[in-house]
């Protein structure tokens, strides 16, 4: 008994078999991404203190725990800078008695550069400064001018670092 073909699937081979271009549709897309700036500080203390020492035999003792490490994060526009500052809050403070924040010095190594300072209650002192976005990493170490002239007690001040990015 011959076997029939249904004429639907004859044709259905017929134009497979042509040749024909498949039918194709295309699009484009848009991606937007938001980039903006951003700074971040971290410290590797928030507190540094000095022993006493015999100003005879140690005249700048070095903060204990030793050099803080600091650690930048910071994103601005293609040339831009980012400055890392520090100031002091007044004078270190017992009670009545005081002590110019300038007889604290300190020094910025690594990354941060290589920058040198006492600091100051009245301006900002940089720390570092540098362009281009980026991670920078470096230490701040911090001696303190050890007097015979000053009063005894436990002084303290307060230290606040602004890093900015334009």
């Amino acid at each position: 008994m011959p076997r029939t073909v249904p004429l639907f699937l004859v044709v259905l081979v017929i134009v497979a078999a042509s040749g024909l271009p498949a039918i194709a549709q295309t699009s484009n897309a848009t991606l937007n991404a938001s980039v903006n700036g951003l700074a971040r500080l971290s410290l590797s203390s928030a507190a540094i203190s000095f022993p006493d020492a015999d100003p005879d035999a140690v005249p700048s003792i070095q903060a204990a725990p030793g050099a803080i490490n600091v650690t930048v994060k910071a994103r601005t526009l293609p040339g831009g800078t980012v400055t890392l500052t520090v100031v002091a809050n007044g004078p270190l403070r017992s009670g009545i008695d005081t002590i110019p924040a300038s007889n604290i010095t300190w020094g910025a190594t690594g990354a941060l550069g290589s920058a040198t300072g006492h600091l100051s209650a009245a301006v900002p002192q940089v720390v570092g400064s540098w362009s281009a976005s980026g991670i920078r990493t470096g230490t701040q170490t911090f001696f303190f001018r050890n007097l015979w002239s000053y009063a005894t007690g436990t002084y303290t001040l307060t230290m606040t670092y602004t890093l900015s990015a334009a």
